[in-house]
């Protein structure tokens, strides 16, 4: 019996897991971009939101602290590589029809979750000295777990 307690207890937490954004799965559109390119802000549409509760993840983020609130999917929405980046500064930004939320795994592998700072509740995350190149892969959720429509519009200063 207690080894049967201890497989049920295994699986509810590991299909836990299973229901977090993951950031090595490939983004639902891909691009490649550079520093100089993104001096002009680039604009990608998408629709906010998800199943997967952020609060029931343990993620941590560097700018965010205690549970992240909001609904995302499991791969990312995004995922754009990076290049020449350095000297510039990175931001990422969402306009929506919703409270959405707004979570980055950058190129050196950190979290950073935004919820309203950009304004109308929805978010933004300037990261003033990035990672570097690589891979930044991007999740647009909602607050609420309803899902709407929204840019993810990401640009270099």
């Amino acid at each position: 019996m207690q080894r049967f307690l201890y497989s049920l207890i295994f699986l509810v937490f590991a299909g836990g897991a299973q229901a977090c954004p993951d950031y090595q799965l490939w983004g639902n559109e891909r691009y490649e971009l550079t520093g100089s390119q993104l001096y002009s802000a680039h604009r990608f549409n998408v629709v906010a939101g998800g199943q997967y509760n952020l609060a029931n993840c343990r993620l941590r983020a560097h700018n965010w602290t205690g549970p992240m609130p909001g609904y995302v999917i499991k791969q990312p929405d995004f995922s754009i590589t990076v290049n020449g980046i350095k000297g510039y500064q990175l931001e990422f930004r969402v306009e929506s029809q919703c409270d959405a939320t707004l979570l980055i795994n950058t190129a050196g592998v950190n979290w950073y979750f935004d919820d309203d700072d950009n304004g109308n509740a929805d978010p933004k995350i300037r990261l003033t000295r990035p990672a570097g190149d690589g891979i930044y892969d991007i999740w647009i959720g909602t607050f609420d777990g309803n899902n709407c429509n929204a840019q993810l519009i990401v640009e270099t200063f």
